[in-house]
C-alpha cells in the first residue's frame, strides 16, 4: 500500500519478518508498528518507518480508477455498410464493410484525464488497441485502428481495413437478421503516486441487425 505520508510503499512489519524493535519515545505497540517502508522505484531501498495504527495509505490504482470513471468513456458509434434498416439488406458473398462512425475522444481515445487525493497524483490516459467484432454468424473479425467508412464508389471492393462476407442469409436468425456487436478493447497507461501501469477493459455496444439475402430473392 502506498502511503501518501511517509512517500513510499508500506510492507510487512519488523515483528512479522522477527526482528525486535522497541517503540519510539512516547509510543507504545498498540500506537503503531514499525513497517518496512520502500522507496521508488520499487525495491531501490527500504528503511523502518513507525506507522501509527490506523493511518490510511493512499493506493495510486484507486486514483487511476477515479481518472477513468471520470473519462465517461463509451462503446463505439457503428459504421457498417449493408446499413442496418427494415428496408435495407446486404447479398450473400458481398463485402461487409465496418469502421467506427464519427469517432470522439471518448469512443477511441486518445483522453486523458487525472486525479489527487492529499499529495498523490496520477495521470491516465486510455485508447482503443483494438476492435472484436462479432458478426451473429459465428465469425469474430478483430481489427485494428477506426477502419475505413465505406463510399460509394467503392463498389463491391473489400475494405482494405476491415471486413466481413457473409456465407448464408439471415432468414433464419433472430428477427431475420444478424447481430452485429463491436467489443472495444481500451488500455490505459498510467502514471504517480512512485507508480505506473496499465490497466485494460472492454466495451462493447448494443447489438446492431443487420440483414442479408440472396440476389434472386431481393429481385422477386
Amino acid at each position: 500500500m502506498w502511503s501518501s505520508v511517509h512517500e513510499c510503499w508500506i510492507g510487512p512489519s519488523a515483528e512479522e519478518i522477527g526482528d525486535k524493535l522497541e517503540p519510539p519515545p512516547g509510543q507504545t505497540n498498540e500506537d503503531g508498528a514499525w513497517r518496512m517502508c520502500f522507496f521508488p522505484p520499487p525495491g531501490s531501498s527500504w528503511e523502518y518507518t513507525w506507522v501509527q495504527t490506523g493511518e490510511v495509505g493512499i493506493d495510486p490504482v484507486v486514483l487511476v480508477n477515479r481518472a477513468i470513471a471520470s473519462m465517461d468513456l463509451d462503446p463505439i458509434k457503428i459504421g457498417i455498410v449493408p446499413e442496418s434498416a427494415p428496408n435495407r439488406a446486404g447479398l450473400v458473398g458481398l463485402p461487409v464493410w465496418m469502421w467506427v462512425d464519427s469517432p470522439t475522444d471518448d469512443t477511441f481515445g486518445p483522453i486523458t484525464a487525472s486525479a489527487s487525493e492529499g499529495s498523490v497524483s496520477v495521470s491516465a490516459t486510455a485508447s482503443v488497441s483494438s476492435i472484436v467484432w462479432d458478426m451473429g454468424d459465428g465469425t469474430k473479425v478483430n481489427c485494428t485502428g477506426k477502419g475505413t467508412p465505406y463510399a460509394d464508389h467503392y463498389g463491391k471492393q473489400d475494405s482494405p481495413t476491415c471486413g466481413h462476407r457473409y456465407a448464408k442469409m439471415s432468414t433464419d436468425q433472430p428477427e431475420g437478421a444478424y447481430q452485429v456487436t463491436a467489443t472495444s478493447h481500451w488500455v490505459v497507461e498510467w502514471t504517480g503516486g512512485g507508480q505506473s501501469g496499465t490497466i485494460e477493459f472492454d466495451l462493447t455496444t448494443n447489438p446492431l441487425p443487420i440483414r442479408i439475402g440472396e440476389a434472386q430473392v431481393l429481385t422477386q
